[in-house]
């Protein structure tokens, strides 16, 4: 890492311990007076509240930030964490620490930290969930990352409301940042704070391009809350449609992110194999021809059934007891503030709706598109 990096790092880190940057402005300041039951005060802290208010707010974000939140963020890893924010924002330490503060923030204001307490339930809704979301885990990669398969061309979020497909995603990400990456950090005596995502493309169609509006949002939460967090992804079983909506998106693309994905021809058995074992193929990548749908539950990732969502869930059942022995496990959704999408992908959705006349024209697409329209609502 470069001095310019090892500099940035130093900055930002100063930043977020200087008491100067504790001083709030009105509207956080509200933020905090109607939260401060979510903070468990030390005793010596409890009894001096006798100073003004943004004494106090500022009192309060400070001890919360060297909490649990920012703690759950960075799992030990500090000097990681700062490094995903700087690259995130170009190094530029001023945005990455605006970022970081918003990101903090907003896992207090939509109580982030308890998600993995909240299960979705009846178990036949969340298993509807995840019928309709397909992503799951396969294993890990030979340096040690996890492997994360999402069924991008088979997912119809069309089972549940929006909030449960975002809680869903949440969720998976705490677990993978909670549980997964410090097991594998500890197994391998070295940090390991990334996955690799492999994307099935297996039955996309021009359809799909519908959830667009739902897909934007839950990207943008990634982007501005776990930044940084793929090292790579592998696109596979890619139809001609992608190719035609690749050549649009593609340059819409920031630099830092077109240098991490990868079309890989097939299913790309034979390229994952360089960096994974058999068994930690995602079961589409088995062999050609092997979409999303045409495997048994057990070795299917994206099932329920599989060992990956079977301890996922359970897990989360188990943190709800913890936290509320005595209260039976409430339904409905966990409601997160949905983000503006990022203009980004605002960008990408606007031309790819431009440009589906011409997939059907002179592309050799027999299906008519006709009525459809990027979902905006």
């Amino acid at each position: 890492m470069g001095i310019v990096s090892q500099e940035a790092i130093v900055q930002l880190q100063a930043l977020m311990d200087r008491a100067a940057f504790m001083a709030v402005d009105e509207p956080l300041k509200k933020t905090f007076e109607v939260r401060i039951s979510l903070f468990p005060f030390p005793s010596d802290l409890s009894y001096h509240m006798l100073f003004n208010a943004s004494q106090m707010c500022s009192a309060i974000f400070l001890f919360w930030l060297k909490s649990s939140p920012f703690q759950n963020v960075h799992q030990g890893y500090r000097a990681e964490t700062l490094v995903r924010f700087l690259k995130a924002r170009e190094w530029s330490v001023a945005k990455a620490h605006k970022m970081l503060v918003d990101s903090l923030l907003w896992r207090v204001q939509n109580d982030i930290d308890n998600i993995l307490t909240k299960p979705i339930v009846p178990a036949e809704l969340y298993r509807a969930v995840r019928d309709s979301q397909l992503i799951g885990m396969s294993g890990y990669s030979r340096e040690g990352l996890p492997v994360v398969a999402i069924g991008v061309g088979l997912s119809t979020f069309d089972k549940a409301s929006v909030h449960y497909y975002v809680q869903s995603h949440i969720q998976i990400n705490e677990y993978r940042d909670c549980v997964i990456l410090p097991s594998a950090s500890k197994k391998h005596g070295r940090p390991i704070t990334t996955c690799i995502k492999v994307l099935d493309m297996t039955g996309l169609k021009l359809s799909a391009l519908s959830q667009i509006k739902l897909l934007t949002i839950i990207s943008t939460i990634d982007d501005l809350n776990y930044p940084e967090k793929t090292n790579t992804y592998y696109i596979v079983n890619a139809p001609y449609i992608f190719s035609a909506c690749w050549k649009v998106v593609k340059p819409l693309l920031q630099e830092r992110t077109r240098k991490k994905i990868q079309v890989l021809p097939g299913c790309g058995r034979d390229e994952l194999l360089k960096i994974m074992d058999f068994a930690s193929l995602p079961h589409f990548c088995r062999k050609e021809g092997s979409g999303s749908s045409r495997h048994s539950e057990n070795e299917n990732c994206f099932s329920l059934d599989h060992a990956f969502h079977q301890q996922l869930y359970n897990y989360i059942k188990q943190q709800s007891l913890v936290t509320e022995p005595a209260q039976p496990i409430k339904q409905g959704s966990f409601h997160v503030d949905l983000p503006e999408p990022a203009a980004e992908g605002t960008e990408i959705a606007k031309t790819l709706e431009s440009e589906l006349p011409k997939f059907e024209n002179g592309n050799g697409l027999s299906r008519s598109i006709s009525g459809i329209k990027i979902n905006d609502d």
